[in-house]
């Protein structure tokens, strides 16, 4: 029997009564005749419209030309197309398990935990400074697995998992300063209400302190803003261009990652860039290198200045050198003038002529029968074509998927990004020592509204998300978007000649997408879903480079992009968690490859001789975790899948899901830096398959970054010799690009090419393609006669023909923010927009 989340469209439907008129159904031929002369009527319509009042004459003659049968017929008004709401979904369980916590509920754990009886002293976070203790972090603690398995399967029998939530205080005021985790709960706040430690789900009990998020977004500003104002004389004259703390500063300052290496100092390396747009693009060549260790700014000091590879150990050798006459300065090259920066802005060029009939809007999906997806946007839940998931979303990785459904089937617990990576190479202190791991800003709380019409179709539906900081909460109202997809490319089809032969079916998908700016590059993370019950995980990136400066010694690192303007050599690969559930929790690792072989059979003695070269399928069973570390083999000549030995299809194969790589299927370049020694580890490989466990939620945290020699979560600890036939497992799959730089990634990088994806897929999990059941689809049969048209089926699913609802007028709101109160917080300006969102990358220097 279906599951509840397993909803068939029915002719009946009570979500779809009433949204259009009735269409009487002609025979086949004649109505496929109607309907593309119908079409062809209102394009016409339309295009002739658009081309009289908006294009030149001459672009609009064709349009002009009359058509035979062009008129509709005045007995067959259009009608208005369904309205564009999705009907309500019906969700397995009332309750989301792994819904996020609302601002009331964050509200009340942070009064409950800055109360007296508690004896935490805690100072609230927008007050807070570096020596007080605060909280920094308040989100919800995912249940155990098993209680909201239960509760999912039987939620008329069984409770829904109590709530908790994840706590990170920053207790600056110790004697040694550190970070901890602590579980909070249940919730509601009540008198069973209490706090302990989490420890268990890393690999060392307290975080350093040196290793901490950010608790004021110019936590650096004291040290550089006594550095660089006394420099203005000299960086006006070496750059044309000085940051003195002050609104007209020409110069912005970026400190890159790692700060630690485990946890014992926090130092960086601190880059100079033009204070313009897109000023990633911009540097000038000067670097220092700081060390703001502890607590106490006043003990935080300047080690090293970086000059035209020439290297200070204060900033009063470097004026010496400059005074003197010994500096060796930098040439001045065309686009070092203050006021060129106008190439890294997003602004049309203006000297390109228009091409050929751009002054027309494109094309746009309109679903003319309606959406065919439900959305219940109180429980964050989505159904789709027999898919149906709860959405889940986080400050440290921002949405993920759970409770995956196909046809009624649970084919997947949990699907969730873990952490992105992107190391640099380069010629100079900042390239050659960058290697990012972005969940440490996070990635969630930098998911950004869409635009709507550009990041998603107009007829696309958001969701809101929120995230909590130190500061309060943040909303997006148009964080996550769903939409359905025609890529124009059926799932199946055959041209054929005998009865039943030739058809197709529509590959229609659904889009499930939420975007995520974190500082200069953004990453669009997709989640398509298809009929035969495979799943595209994509992520695709834009925004901008990191840009070193261009210079002869910095050849093999980059390309040069502008004069004085390179794109750095990097990787990036990103880690996602997939918890496939195969019919069940016991699940195997199968993995299958082809090798060539030579046979010889008794009828092979014909005109080729005896021999035969081909190829043939090995399949084996990989048993222990330390054997599950994997990388695809050459030539891509074979691939792993999670089976269930225990269950088999009709033909008697085992039941299960392959990991097929899609595009761009890497993995890290370097292996061994001391800068992602131990906290990236998963990079190394394509794929690995761990026994899960409630202790290891995940391939990485926060603090990662700045603890490479000695991680809070060291993925290699998860593969420990343990036996993983038929257990419950979890496969972390990598995605990625090595991304050599072109000059056509200025100003931003294209999503066509930056892109990277794997599929999850069925593997003998059904007896046949179930695409198949689509009635999206077409039979035609040869004709009798021959030289009449052919007859088709088309499973009574027709083209709809109505008037799509006029585009709302475009409007960009931006972000909703609110107090530690919970009360709605004054609109921010946009600069104080950008110092939350760009934080190290981009810090101006305030008096």
């Amino acid at each position: 029997m279906a599951h509840a989340g397993y909803e068939p469209l029915l002719k009946g439907d009570p979500e779809l009564e009433g949204l259009a008129e009735p269409i009487s159904r002609p025979s086949p031929i004649l109505r496929s005749r109607r309907t593309v002369l119908g079409l062809v009527a209102l394009c016409g319509l339309v295009g002739f419209s658009a081309f009289y009042a908006l294009g030149p004459n001459h672009d609009a003659l064709y349009a002009q030309e009359h058509i035979p049968g062009f008129e509709h017929s005045a007995d067959e008004p259009l009608q208005k197309c369904p309205a564009g709401l999705p009907p309500l979904a019906a969700p397995p369980a009332p309750t989301n398990p792994f819904a996020s916590l609302t601002v009331p509920e964050t509200v009340a754990i942070s009064e409950w935990l800055r109360a007296p009886a508690r004896g935490l002293n805690l100072t609230r976070g927008d007050a807070a400074g570096l020596s007080d203790d605060a909280i920094f972090l308040v989100e919800a603690f995912r249940p155990p697995k098993k209680a909201a398995v239960a509760y999912l399967d039987h939620p008329d029998s069984v409770a829904a998992p109590e709530r908790f939530a994840r706590v990170t205080i920053h207790h600056g005021a110790a004697a040694e300063p550190y970070v901890m985790d602590y579980l909070v709960g249940p919730l509601p706040v009540g008198e069973r209400t209490a706090m302990r430690e989490l420890t268990e789900i890393y690999h060392r009990e307290k975080i350093p302190y040196n290793a901490r998020g950010y608790m004021t977004m110019g936590e650096i500003s004291p040290l550089l803003t006594s550095i660089m104002p006394p420099l203005s004389e000299v960086t006006e004259d070496l750059f044309g261009g000085s940051a003195r703390g002050l609104p007209n500063d020409t110069l912005v300052g970026a400190i890159v990652a790692p700060l630690s290496f485990d946890g014992s100092f926090r130092r960086g390396w601190v880059s100079w860039r033009r204070n313009v747009a897109g000023p990633w693009l911009h540097p000038v060549n000067f670097f220092q290198y700081v060390d703001f260790s502890g607590t106490d700014p006043s003990q935080w000091k300047l080690l090293k200045v970086v000059y035209n590879h020439q290297v200070f150990n204060s900033t009063e050798a470097f004026l010496a050198a400059y005074h003197d006459g010994t500096l060796k300065r930098l040439p001045n090259r065309p686009d070092q003038s203050p006021d060129g920066g106008d190439w890294s802005t997003r602004k049309r060029p203006g000297l390109s002529a228009q091409r050929d009939l751009d002054h027309l809007p494109g094309p746009r999906s309109v679903s003319f029968g309606g959406l065919r997806f439900r959305v219940d946007r109180a429980l964050q839940y989505v159904s789709w074509m027999g898919w149906g998931m709860y959405l889940g979303f986080d400050r440290d990785m921002g949405l993920s998927l759970w409770d995956l459904r196909f046809r009624g089937d649970r084919i997947i617990y949990e699907l969730a990004p873990q952490e992105a990576i992107a190391q640099y190479a380069g010629n100079d202190p900042m390239q050659t020592t960058t290697a990012w791991l972005d969940r440490f800003f996070g990635m969630g709380s930098a998911v950004r509204d869409m635009i709507p019409g550009y990041d998603c179709p107009h007829e696309a539906v958001f969701l809101p998300a929120t995230t909590h900081n130190f500061e309060g909460s943040i909303v997006r109202e148009r964080a996550i978007c769903i939409f359905e997809h025609d890529p124009a490319r059926p799932i199946t089809r055959h041209t054929g000649y005998s009865e039943g032969e030739f058809g197709a079916t529509r590959g229609y998908q659904l889009v499930v997408r939420s975007v995520s700016t974190v500082g200069n590059y953004d990453y669009l993370f997709d989640y398509i879903f298809q009929l035969d019950g495979t799943i595209e995980v994509r992520v695709s990136a834009s925004g901008y480079l990191q840009g070193g400066f261009w210079e002869p010694s910095q050849e093999g690192y980059g390309t040069a992009i502008r004069d004085t303007t390179m794109g750095s050599l990097h990787d990036h690969v990103i880690n996602y968690k997939v918890d496939l559930d195969v019919v069940g929790t016991a699940n195997s690792l199968l993995f299958t490859s082809t090798a060539q072989e030579t046979i010889t059979q008794p009828w092979f003695e014909d005109d080729w001789g005896s021999e035969v070269l081909q190829q043939k399928i090995t399949k084996t069973f990989i048993e222990s975790e330390d054997d599950a570390l994997l990388k695809f083999p050459p030539n891509l000549q074979g691939g792993y899948a999670l089976v269930n030995r225990g269950e088999k299809n009709r033909w008697g194969i085992p039941r299960g899901y392959a990991i097929h790589p899609g595009y761009s299927p890497i993995h890290n370049t370097v292996v061994g830096s001391k800068r992602l020694l131990k906290n990236a580890n998963w990079a190394r490989y394509n794929l690995a398959v761990s026994k899960r466990k409630e202790t290891e939620p995940s391939s990485s945290s926060m603090w990662n970054l700045n603890l490479p020699g000695d991680p809070m979560v060291d993925f290699h600890k998860f593969f420990d010799g343990e036996n993983i036939t038929q257990e419950d497992l979890v496969a972390w799959i990598n995605v990625g690009m090595h991304h050599l730089p072109q000059a056509e990634d200025a100003p931003n990088t294209r999503t066509n090419l930056a892109a990277s994806s794997f599929f999850l897929t069925p593997l003998n999990y059904f007896d046949a393609d179930v695409s198949m059941e689509s009635t999206n689809s077409i039979l035609l049969t040869a004709p009798t006669t021959p030289g009449e048209p052919w007859t088709y089926d088309d499973y009574g699913v027709g083209v709809a023909h109505c008037v799509p609802a006029a585009v709302p007028p475009f409007e960009y709101r931006g972000v909703k923010t609110y107090g530690l109160d919970g009360r709605a917080a004054a609109p921010g300006t946009a600069e104080e927009m950008r110092k939350s969102a760009e934080l190290f990358h981009r810090i101006k220097l305030e008096l």
